[in-house]
C-alpha cells in the first residue's frame, strides 16, 4: 500500500537488530544459561521471570506473558506505535526509513536530516516563546493572566508555557532572516510557525497568545496551541497539519504522564491545554487532552497501550455527551478483556481546570472514582432511543447496540455485554443456552490428543505442537521432508491453516529467527494464536524438536486416516461404495493393522 513502510525494510531491521541489545539499553539483562534474564518491566514482581532470547530474538515473561520481538518491545515498552518503532530502529543502525510510493494524498518519506532539522527549529521555537513571557512589553498582562487562571510559576515552567508576541513578524524577524532566507522562510511555512497570504505577504502565524508547546510520544516538539489572552478570535488556534505534526495521532500531556509515570495506571481524558496543566498542577499528571479535534481511534491505541483504565471527562452537555459517544465509538474495537474505558460528565459552566481549584486534588479523583463504566453509558444512551416495553422496541434497541457491542475486542467484555443487552430485551435465558450449546459444540468437535514424551502442563494438538516448533525452529521446514502437509489439505482439523501458512513461511525462509516469523503475521488474523502459543511451554529439547515435530505429522496422517476409513465404512452402509473407494477403505485397513 502506498505510504507504508516496505515489508522487506522491516525484514531487514529485524535482522539486522539483536534484541539483547535493545532490552538492554532499557533493563540490564543478566546472562542466565545461553538467555538473558530481568525482572520484567511490564509488572512488578521481586524475582526475576523475564527471558531475552538471543538465538530466538525473541522475550517472554513467565509472569504477565508479555513476549514478543525487537519492535513489540519498543512499542510497549517506549510506548510507541508501530511506524515509530520502525523509525527508532532505523535511526540505531543509523539509515532513514522509506515509504512505497503512490498516491500523491499519501504521507511522503522525509529525510532524517530534514526532520532533526525540524525537531530543532521547533525547540528553538518554544525557547523563545519561553523568553517572550519574560521580556516582551506585554509579559506583566500575560503573567497576569496565569496567576489569574490559578498557575503557578513552578507550573508554567514545567509545562514550558510562553507567550507568542503580539508583532506580526517576531518569529519571522527572529528565525527567517539570514544568508539563507529563503530556506528558513520556507521551513517556518512548512512548519507553520509563519503563513502567507494571497497577496505573498508573510507574517507569524501565532500572535499575542499563550503559547502551549505539543510534545509527541518521544518528547519532541512538533506543534503549538496559543490561547488567547482576552475576548477575540478563536479561544484555542492549533499548529495546522505538517510534515511533523498530525494532530489525530496525538495526545497534549501524553508524554508528561508517561515521565511521570512508568506505569499509567489510568489516564484522564480532558477537553483543553489549560485543564491538563491545572489537573498536573494539583497533583493529577495523568490527564491529556486531544487537539481540537474528537477522540480517535488512533488516540485510543496509544491509551490502550499505556493504560488498563481510561477516563473520558466531558461537559454534561449535548455536544458532550456526543463527543463522548464519538470516543466510545472509536475505542470499542481496541477494548481487550482487562482495559475498562468509563465516563465522567461535568455540571454545566464547570471543566476539569476551574473544578479542581475550587474542590482541590481528593475530591476530584473521588468524582473520577465515580464514573460511569462503558457498560452503563452504552446502554443509558440507548435506552433512551428505544422502548422496550414493546416487541418493536426491543428489537430496535437489538439492531442498535449489537453492532457496536460485536466491535468489542475482548471476548469476555463483548460477552458481558451482549448477556446484558439480551437481559434488556428479555433474551437472556435463551442467550445463555445458546451460549452454552455453541461452546459444547466448539469443545466437542475438536479432536483431542495426549502428545508422547514428557510430561505436559497442558495438553497440546499436533497442529498446535507442529506450530509452535516451527516458531522455535523455522528450519524444520526444510529439515523435515517427510512432512507433506498437502496430503492433509482436505482435512477438516482445526488450526491446520494455519499450520500450512507458517510452514510455508518458514520454508521459505529456513534461516529466519521468532521474531521474523511473528513480525510476517503482525496483525493478521494468525497473530492471536501465535501469540497464544508462545506463551505454552512444549518441554521439547532442541536436539528432539525434529523428531517431536515428525511424529506429530504423523499423528496427524493417522487421525487423518481413521477419519476418512470411517466416512468409507458410513458410506458402504448407507449407498456403497465405487471400486476406487473400496480399494481406498482396503488399503487404510491394511495400513491400521498391527505390525
Amino acid at each position: 500500500m502506498a505510504g507504508m513502510i516496505p515489508r522487506d525494510f522491516i525484514d531487514d531491521m529485524i535482522a539486522r537488530t539483536d534484541i539483547v541489545d535493545i532490552v538492554d539499553s532499557r533493563v540490564k539483562l543478566k546472562k542466565a544459561g545461553k538467555n538473558y534474564q530481568a525482572c520484567c518491566p511490564f509488572h512488578n514482581e521481586k524475582s526475576p521471570s523475564f527471558t531475552v532470547s538471543q538465538d530466538k530474538q525473541f522475550y517472554h515473561c513467565f509472569g504477565c506473558g508479555v513476549h514478543g520481538n525487537a519492535i513489540s518491545f519498543l512499542m510497549e515498552f517506549d510506548r510507541l506505535e508501530f511506524p515509530e518503532a520502525i523509525e527508532e530502529l532505523a535511526r540505531y543502525h543509523g539509515v532513514d526509513v522509506p515509504r512505497e510510493k503512490g498516491n500523491p494524498s499519501d504521507r511522503p518519506s522525509i529525510p532524517r536530516a530534514q526532520l532533526d532539522n525540524d525537531y530543532a527549529l521547533m525547540d528553538k521555537a518554544t525557547k523563545f516563546f519561553q523568553q517572550q513571557l519574560k521580556k516582551h512589553a506585554n509579559s506583566e498582562h500575560v503573567i497576569s493572566y496565569l496567576k489569574k487562571r490559578g498557575l503557578s510559576g513552578e507550573t508554567v515552567k514545567h509545562w514550558e508555557i510562553g507567550y507568542a508576541p503580539s508583532e506580526w513578524d517576531a518569529v519571522l524577524s527572529q528565525f527567517g532572516k539570514g544568508a539563507d532566507q529563503s530556506t528558513r522562510q520556507q521551513q517556518l511555512l512548512d512548519l507553520k510557525l509563519i503563513t502567507e497570504n494571497d497577496n505573498g505577504k508573510r507574517f507569524d502565524f501565532f500572535r499575542d497568545r499563550v503559547m502551549f508547546p505539543i510534545r509527541d510520544k518521544r518528547g519532541r516538539v512538533i506543534g503549538f496551541g496559543g490561547r488567547v489572552l482576552d475576548e477575540g478570535g478563536p479561544k484555542y488556534l492549533n499548529s495546522p497539519e505538517t510534515r511533523i505534526f498530525h494532530k489525530g495521532n496525538e495526545l497534549y500531556g501524553f508524554y508528561q504522564a508517561k515521565q511521570a509515570h512508568r506505569q499509567l495506571d489510568k489516564v484522564l481524558i480532558v477537553e483543553g491545554y489549560m485543564d491538563v496543566v491545572a489537573l498536573a498542577q494539583y497533583g493529577i499528571d495523568y490527564a491529556v487532552a486531544s487537539l481540537g479535534t474528537s477522540t480517535t481511534p488512533e488516540h485510543i491505541q496509544m491509551l490502550v497501550r499505556a493504560t488498563n483504565d481510561i477516563i473520558c471527562c466531558y461537559d454534561g452537555d449535548r455536544a458532550g455527551r456526543e463527543a463522548a459517544w464519538r470516543a466510545m465509538e472509536n475505542a470499542l474495537p481496541y477494548l481487550k478483556d482487562g482495559v475498562t474505558m468509563r465516563f465522567l460528565f461535568l455540571p454545566d459552566g464547570e471543566d476539569p481546570d476551574t473544578m479542581v481549584q475550587s474542590i482541590g486534588q481528593q475530591a476530584f479523583e473521588a468524582k473520577l472514582d465515580e464514573a460511569q463504566p462503558l457498560s452503563r453509558f452504552l446502554f443509558d444512551n440507548l435506552m433512551q432511543q428505544h422502548n422496550v416495553s414493546s416487541s418493536e422496541g426491543k428489537a430496535a434497541l437489538k439492531a442498535h447496540a449489537q453492532p457496536l457491542i460485536e466491535k468489542i475486542l475482548g471476548d469476555n467484555q463483548r460477552d458481558l455485554l451482549l448477556e446484558e443487552l439480551s437481559r434488556l430485551c428479555g433474551e437472556r435465558d435463551r442467550y445463555r443456552r445458546d451460549r452454552d450449546i455453541q461452546q459444547a459444540n466448539q469443545n466437542s468437535s475438536r479432536p483431542r490428543y495426549v502428545p508422547s514424551g514428557a510430561p505436559q502442563k497442558t495438553t497440546i494438538s499436533p497442529v498446535r505442537m507442529m506450530i509452535r516448533l516451527l516458531l522455535d525452529n523455522p528450519s524444520l521446514a526444510i529439515e523435515s521432508p517427510q512432512v507433506d502437509l498437502s496430503a492433509l489439505v482436505e482435512t477438516a482439523i482445526p488450526g491446520l491453516d494455519v499450520l500450512v501458512k507458517v510452514h510455508q513461511f518458514c520454508a521459505a525462509h529456513p534461516h529466519a529467527h521468532t521474531g521474523v516469523v511473528l513480525e510476517h503475521f503482525r496483525n493478521t488474523a494468525e497473530s492471536r494464536i501465535l501469540s497464544k502459543l508462545l506463551t505454552q511451554e512444549h518441554f521439547v529439547s532442541d536436539e528432539g524438536a525434529k523428531a517431536e515435530y515428525a511424529d506429530s505429522f504423523a499423528k496427524l496422517i493417522n487421525w487423518h486416516c481413521e477419519q476418512r476409513m470411517e466416512q468409507l465404512m458410513v458410506k458402504a452402509r448407507v449407498s456403497g461404495l465405487s471400486a476406487d473407494e473400496k480399494q481406498e477403505l482396503n488399503l487404510l485397513m491394511q495400513a491400521k493393522k498391527p505390525g
